[in-house]
């Protein structure tokens, strides 16, 4: 049985939101890097950089970030070379944080290069964090049983996250 926890709307909401809080936060920075984690995380992402552009003046750089997530650890690659973000400002997303591994390993690739700052921006906090992670931007933060599993999914048209 699944369950809508956000629907359309409200993710459009929370993405502006959200897009407001990264230019408060960057608001002094002539460009500034969008990282998204493949699939989900990257369609998020992109949704950001929509809305930042729409509200700002920021030069905005898109840049998906390929990791296992079944084996982070594993090389990580990027649409982008290291060069396009040495000495920027990125923002790492991802459409769900769980564990915290993902983002954990994805923050450990971008401090390889020198940058000015970093933060992270999820659509879902879960709460169930196995490493010292945070997400500095979140659409909704929800407990669940490690029982639970919440998606996110994106089509051309909509979206929605779910709970099962």
């Amino acid at each position: 049985m699944e369950n809508i926890i956000l629907t359309d709307q409200e993710i459009k909401f929370k993405t502006k939101r959200i897009a407001y809080q990264i230019y408060e936060t960057f608001v002094n920075e002539q460009e500034i890097v969008i990282a998204g984690i493949s699939k989900s995380g990257y369609i998020f992402s992109q949704r950001i950089a929509d809305e930042l552009e729409k509200i700002s003046d920021l030069k905005v750089i898109r840049c998906e970030v390929a990791i296992n997530k079944s084996e982070p650890y594993q090389k990580i690659n990027t649409s982008i070379q290291p060069e396009a973000y040495q000495n920027k400002a990125v923002v790492l997303v991802d459409d769900v944080l769980n564990s915290g591994a993902t983002l954990m390993y994805g923050v450990k690739h971008f401090l390889d290069v020198p940058i000015k700052k970093l933060k992270t921006a999820v659509l879902v906090d879960r709460n169930h964090k196995n490493f010292p992670i945070k997400a500095d931007f979140k659409g909704i933060s929800l407990s669940t049983s490690l029982h639970e599993h919440i998606q996110v999914v994106f089509t051309e048209n909509s979206a929605q996250a779910l709970l099962s």
